[in-house]
């Protein structure tokens, strides 16, 4: 099994981006990733779980998400349900307690990979409320009176479009990295390995256009990789033409998805 993240045949990694991952499962320190959507920040831990063969666990943030939520839930709601039906065991509470994603990558018996993706979206408080336990490795439950800690410290990787800023003391305690977005050498790459039969020519234009579309002034949603990879899978099925791509720029709503950017797009065409 590998010990040191190198990249995958599924991801291209620069190599500051592998030293990164590496420096932080090193000193056991959670590494954040920022950078803008569409960079593979989500993907770069599917990555590490594949190269280095371990289990995923991934936590998806939203808004409302909770710190208490990745540690554990205790459902009083349905213990007391069962208790006035007569059900058994309601007086043991451990039934009741379901642990979060959190609190699965520590019960794990092997080391696990933990994604916290997108953690701006949730509320200021919520990286602070999360520092005791990524640094000490347990939390307390005490409905049950345990203590739950990590069998094996999971490698953690945190994942921020930059939404908002995070607080110093959880930034101090993180490796850190921002995933630029590829030039164009690195864009065919990824892309040959999607399409690793795609025509030089075609390929050409579609970076040719999509860099182009990305330096527009006033675009307010530039498209990102996911959005040029489905784009030329729409331009292989319609077969288009390679040498009117630039010109027309067909199926444009694949890789814009505000009218406002479309019309700013077609107005640089006349």
């Amino acid at each position: 099994m590998n010990t040191t993240f190198q990249g995958s045949k599924d991801y291209v990694a620069s190599d500051e981006l592998m030293r990164s991952v590496n420096i932080a499962i090193a000193l056991q320190k959670p590494l954040l990733i920022k950078g803008e959507p569409g960079t593979g920040k989500t993907m770069l831990a599917e990555a590490i779980s594949a190269a280095l063969g371990k289990k995923l666990i991934i936590w998806n943030i939203k808004s409302t998400t909770k710190a208490q939520d990745g540690l554990y839930v205790y459902d009083v709601v349905q213990r007391l349900y069962d208790s006035q039906f007569g059900n058994e065991g309601v007086d043991d509470i451990k039934k009741y307690v379901k642990l979060g994603k959190l609190g699965e990558a520590f019960s794990a018996d092997e080391q696990v990979i933990l994604l916290i993706d997108e953690i701006d979206k949730a509320d200021l408080e919520f990286p602070n409320d999360l520092l005791w336990e990524l640094d000490k490795m347990e939390f307390y439950i005490p409905e049950t009176k345990e203590t739950v800690k990590a069998k094996q410290r999971p490698i953690v990787i945190i994942t921020s479009n930059a939404e908002k800023e995070l607080p110093d003391a959880f930034l101090r305690r993180c490796i850190f990295h921002y995933i630029q977005f590829p030039d164009e050498e690195q864009m065919k790459e990824i892309i040959k390995v999607h399409y690793d039969n795609i025509e030089d020519h075609l390929l050409d234009q579609v970076l040719e256009t999509f860099y182009w579309i990305r330096e527009l002034y006033n675009i307010q949603k530039k498209p990102s990789t996911s959005e040029v990879i489905d784009w030329i899978q729409a331009l292989v099925l319609g077969g288009i033409d390679p040498e009117k791509i630039k010109a027309k720029v067909p199926f444009a709503g694949v890789l814009l998805k505000k009218n406002e950017d479309i019309d700013t797009m077609r107005r640089f065409l006349k």
